[in-house]
Parts: C-alpha cells; structure tokens; sequence
C-alpha cells in the first residue's frame, strides 16, 4: 500500500516533469505517415526492439506477455469529414425528445433503450424490440433478432442502440468473426421491424464498463474500434482495420480496407519496446449512404486509453508507464498524450501530458479549453480498468485548445492544478454546470474549474458511488450499510449539501451512467430515477444475472434540493429464464432505466416496461402503478395486465 510519503514524493516526481516540458506548440497538426513503405518501416522497428528486449523481461519478470488485452481499449481520433454543422442540427432536432442520461447535449450515446417517434426500441438479449408509446397507447409491437438472418449469433454481444430517422443501429462484439459489428434495421411507421444489412469491422473488443462504444450525431454515426498490436504477435497488417458486408457464412467476404497510412497520425514519442502499442481508431459511417460509407482514422501509440466526443471534437488519452493486468506498480509514473480530432474535417493535433483520467466524465471541453481530471497512474478505462486501476495523487489539467499543435509540445506547469485525493474507493467525477465534483469512498469535493479558487470538501456520510446532475445541482449518490444514500449539492456561490434521502435496504441497480435520468419540472426541481435492488439481492450483480434481475425503479422528487421519495415500480416476472436466448445473454450494459415521455413516467425494467401516474397533494405525491406489458418472446400481442 503506497504511503503517504510516497504519494508526496512521486506527486513531486511528476510535477517536476510537467514544469521540464517544454510549453509551446511547434506546430498546429499531427503528421501522419506519409507511405505504407514508412508505416511499416517504423513498425518492425518497434518489433525489432521488442524481440531484442524479450530476454530481459523474461528474466525480469517471468513472462514476455506485455499489457493484456483486457487491459487495453484504446480511445478515439475523430472522423476526418463529418460536417459539423448539419449534424449540431440534426442532433438538436432530436435531443428534445431525448430519454437517454448522455454526457454531451446533442451527442447521443449508444444505449439500451431509444425512442422514434410513437415507439421504444429496446435491445436485450440479441434481440430488437419494438413498444408504441404514441398517444396513450402502451403496446408490444414488434420483434426481430439482432443479427443478421441465417448468421451464427454464437460468440457475438449485442451492445448498443442507436437510431437515425427510420434507422436503427445495433452496434456488438463478435469474437467469432473478429470485429465491431453494424446491424442496420428499418423501423417502418407502424412500429415493424426489419432486418436491412450487417457489417463487420475489423477490431479488438471494445467494452468499457462505464463508456459507450459508439455515437450519433445527426446521420453520421461515429465509434471507436481499437486494434492491439503486439510485437510478439501477429504481424500488424494481418489486424489491421478493415469492412466487409456479411454475404451469409457460406460466402465469406474479403476484408477492404479502411485506414490507409496517410490517416495513421502519432507525435514524436517512441514506441516503447516493452509494451504493445495501439491503433487508437474512430470510423464515422454515412448511415444516410446505400450501401454504408464508412472512413477510419488512427492515433498510433501506447494501448491504455479513455476516450471523450465533445459536441465539435473527439478527444484519444493514451497513457502508459506500467506494465500488468490491472494496477500501477508502485513509484510508476503514468506518460501519456491527448489528441483532438475535430469533427468538422479538419487535422488532428495533440499535446504531450501526465496521469490518465478515470473515464470520460473526466473530461469537458468548454469556452476554447479542455479541462481533464487525472491520477497520477492508472490503466484507462478499458474493461474494468475504470473500476480498480487508478491510483496516486490527482491534478486538474485545464489547457486552452490553441496548445494542440503537432504532439510535440507539452502541457506545462501553468495548466496543472492539484487537488485532494480520496484514500479509497472507485473514483468517480462529473462536471456541472462550471463546477467539477469527484469523490470515492466517502470523501468527495467540487470546485469551480476556471478559476483558482480552492476545492471544497463534501462530507455526505456515505460512499460516493455516483455523481449526476440535476439541472444546475448536483446529487450524489452511495451506500452507507444496507442503505442507499441520495445527498444534493447546491451549486451556487458555494458547494454545498442541501437535502438527503434514505432508501433503506437497498442499493444501486445500475451503476451507468444511463440509468439515472432527470427531468426538469419547474423552477425549483424535477423528478428523478434510478433502478434500485434490495441489498439482500446481492447488489449489481443481479443486473447481470439474466433472471428477473432489476427489481425496481426508485423515484423521487426534488424540490429546492429536498427529497420526497414518490415510491417505486416493480418488477414482477423472471420471464428472461424462458425466452430461448441465443446470444448476448448476459446484461452487461444492464437491463433498467427510469423513462420520462412527457408528462408520462415509465420504467423499463427486463422485458417488462410499466407505466406509473402521479397521485396526491404537493406533500403527499407518489407514483402508484397505472399498467404494464410484457414484451418477452413469446408474450401475448398487446398484452396488458396489472396485479393492482
């Protein structure tokens, strides 16, 4: 366990290194390579070195295996020609009629749950649902396998929900046939579903238990798909990036290429011989072409990652500086670079800097600067990096864009603030409004990121598991024993706890960010929800569990930051035991979210979507259950039923 001396000293350690680098910008973009002839030159290079080096690592460390797979999930470059300006618009269009928790207004995230109009499209199991909402109607629709007709769903995951206009988007894992896959489904007026295409694209896995894979603004849908490269492994270009459209297994398609050398950018950094490198890729697809159009760029470096889609950018952190599955070794300084590659077509550029942030809630790109939250080591935010692998001391790092130039400059003293650390616990941030709050264990603090004043301590009593907005305040959200914590912060001239309920016995059901949900109801407050389990239950595990899993959606309403809890909607049925699942049988990305479709209030939760009404004077409101379906396979059509 690192001591606090230690802590100091390597804080000091890593400061020093800022205050060495060197400030200003050599030049405004990257430069990518400019042949295959000089990409692959600088590959077996690498290679080369890292065969040299594999007897000392042996002996070093009994291995030659370097950073694992699951320790890697890289982060994204940006699209070199998504038009900004038809997609802020297209994305604004439809953000009003937004149920998902995203982290950028008008950047929507891939989730589990979509609306389109008079329908819910929901994604479970390998399956697409389809639930009319329209009016007062609340009726199962339609429902059509995930994949591909005739295809092997057989060691895919179907991840995340996306829709564009009368498109819907299912973007998954396959490990048999080695990609990111797009499932692209034509959701017809009446609520139909039906299969259009599938491609596949070329890919390590990349799941993160905290980030999404994949985003939509306007018709361009844009996601990261990292590629491992290992000197040790296979050569990089039997790897590299690449698309086919699925012809049926009897008929396998060749790979076509998708990032030629001239889109593969890297700073001055060399590649270190120790650890594997990589392809840090974004791909944008036109889903507005027939067939697909879709355009790859790279950052090459480091494998640790955490990537972040601004309205106007996406950002790439690559970071290294240790070597293991999950958890810096101690006295390791974590190395790392920032790439921005603007959505609006233009050159990516980079800055050279220190420390990894947890996840991308550490990020915000506001009023010409980038603002990044950061330990002084940790593994990204790949797989469950997020969960355990940060550690040390902690700095604001608050950069105006004008630094990014070629990836030859650094981020200097000047741009770095330190800021207290929590001894324990899962780091967990977020920014509202012009305030930054972050916390773990039970120690939390806010301050307000463009200025100097001092970060302000939150002591709510309990752990710090979650932290979310509500309108221009914060809550956070944790457990203290068998009970669930929910404390508000007020943001104003201070930081400061306002008001706290306890919901006893039970815990968080959902620890994403897409399972709480606000919504805005006056001047001074709003209703919010968030899936809650019993604490006997076993906790967030049972999300997972593929049996009745979330048991309910806990909803409160917020009233000049005072709680007044409104009750909670029900799961009833363990109908996910008998729906034959073929594939993506396990909710990794959980299976409840609170819903709000104007003044209606609903909650998903399995295959059961259940819609409250809100009864009561003012101090006396609560939510009582109106009807529910059941949408699992092999449910009535239009089934309707209600124990109450």
């Amino acid at each position: 366990m690192p001591t606090r001396r230690w802590l100091l000293c390597s804080l000091l350690f890593t400061l020093g290194a800022w205050a060495a680098a060197p400030a200003a910008r050599a030049d405004t973009t990257l430069t990518a390579y400019r042949s295959e002839a000089e990409l692959r030159q600088a590959l077996e290079r690498w290679r080369d070195a890292a065969r040299k080096l594999q007897p000392r690592l042996r002996r070093a460390e009994g291995t030659t295996a370097g950073l694992p797979e699951l320790a890697m999930q890289a982060a994204p470059p940006a699209p070199a020609n998504v038009a900004a300006a038809p997609a802020a618009k297209a994305a604004a269009d439809s953000a009003a009629e937004s149920i998902t928790n995203v982290q950028t207004a008008g950047v929507d995230e891939g989730g589990i749950v979509k609306r389109a109009g008079d329908h819910l499209v929901i994604l479970r199991r390998g399956r697409l649902f389809s639930v009319r909402v329209g009016g007062d109607s609340l009726q199962p629709v339609g429902m059509v396998d995930a994949y591909a007709p005739g295809s092997s769903p057989q060691g895919a995951w179907y991840d995340e929900l996306l829709i564009s206009g009368r498109t819907v988007v299912v973007i998954g894992y396959s490990y048999a046939r080695g990609g990111t896959e797009i499932g692209l489904f034509d959701l017809a007026h009446d609520g139909h579903l039906s299969y259009r295409a599938t491609y596949h694209l070329r890919s390590f896995d990349y799941y993160s238990s905290r980030n999404y894979a994949s985003r939509l603004i306007g018709s361009q849908l844009v996601f990261y798909t990292p590629v491992l490269l290992q000197p040790w492994g296979p050569a990089p270009w039997d790897t590299w990036p690449g698309m086919k459209r699925w012809q049926g297994d009897a008929v396998p398609a060749a790979w076509q290429r998708l990032l030629p050398a001239t889109r593969v950018y890297r700073s001055d950094d060399e590649f270190d011989p120790a650890e594997p490198l990589a392809l840090h890729t974004v791909t944008a697809c036109n889903l507005a072409s027939a067939p697909l159009q879709c355009e790859s760029s790279a950052v090459l470096g480091p494998a640790g990652r955490v990537f972040y889609v601004s309205a106007g950018s996406v950002y790439v952190w690559t970071n290294r500086g240790y070597r293991g599955a999950r958890r810096p070794l101690p006295g390791s300084r974590t190395l790392s670079a920032v790439f921005r590659l603007p959505l609006d077509g233009g050159a990516p550029s980079g800055l050279k800097t220190a420390g990894v942030p947890v996840d991308q809630m550490s990020f915000l790109e506001d009023g010409g600067h980038l603002n990044v939250l950061l330990r002084e080591a940790g593994g990204g935010e790949g797989m469950w990096s997020s969960e355990d692998s940060s550690a040390g001391a902690m700095a604001l790092l608050r950069v105006p864009l004008s630094e990014f130039g070629d990836g030859r400059a650094a981020a200097g003293p000047r741009h770095y603030r330190r800021v207290p650390a929590p001894a324990g616990g899962a780091l967990q941030n977020r920014y509202v409004g012009d305030w930054l709050l972050w916390g773990g264990g039970q120690a939390g603090w806010a301050l307000r990121f463009a200025d100097d004043q001092p970060a302000q301590p939150l002591s709510p009593g309990h752990t710090i598991e979650r932290i979310d907005a509500m309108g221009p305040h914060a809550v956070l959200v944790g457990s203290n024993g068998q009970d669930l914590h929910f404390s508000s912060v007020r943001l104003d001239r201070r930081a400061e706890l306002a008001g706290r309920h306890v919901q006893s016995g039970a815990s968080q059901g959902e620890t994403r960010s897409h399972g709480f949900f606000f919504r805005p109801m006056g001047t001074d407050g709003g209703l919010l929800g968030l899936p809650v389990l019993d604490s006997a239950a076993g906790g967030r595990g049972a999300v997972y569990s593929g049996g009745a899993g979330a048991a309910a959606v806990l909803f409160l309403r917020q009233r000049d930051l005072a709680f007044q809890p409104l009750g909670r909607l029900q799961a009833l049925s363990g109908d996910a035991q008998n729906d034959a699942c073929e594939a993506s049988c396990v909710d990794w990305y959980g299976n409840a979210r609170p819903l709000f479709l104007g003044d209606r209030v609903f909650a998903l939760l399995g295959y059961e979507l259940v819609e409250g009404t809100l009864s009561g004077g003012r101090w006396r409101e609560r939510i009582d259950e109106r009807r529910r379906i059941s949408f699992a396979p092999g449910a009535r059509a239009g089934a309707r039923y209600s124990p109450f």
